[in-house]
């Protein structure tokens, strides 16, 4: 049985996996739900306190998603 912290990255994988491909889906049906998405990216943030917080590693994630979404 995996321990927490594996199950808590499979979980991640998944999530992230089934998110992508349903903006994909969403951007062929609505156009204009990226670029959307990438105008609130100032928005985004990283909850985390202390030294852990990245604000900017967090919405590079992100922009790197959008990009991939994009083809």
């Amino acid at each position: 049985m995996p321990d927490a912290i594996t199950e808590t990255r499979h979980r991640e994988i998944a999530v992230e996996h089934l998110l992508f491909w349903t903006i994909r889906y969403v951007e062929e049906q609505h156009p204009g739900l990226l670029d959307s998405l990438e105008a609130s990216l100032d928005k985004l943030g990283d909850p985390s306190q202390g030294g852990e917080k990245d604000d900017n590693a967090v919405r590079h994630i992100a922009a790197k998603m959008i990009a991939g979404a994009r083809g």
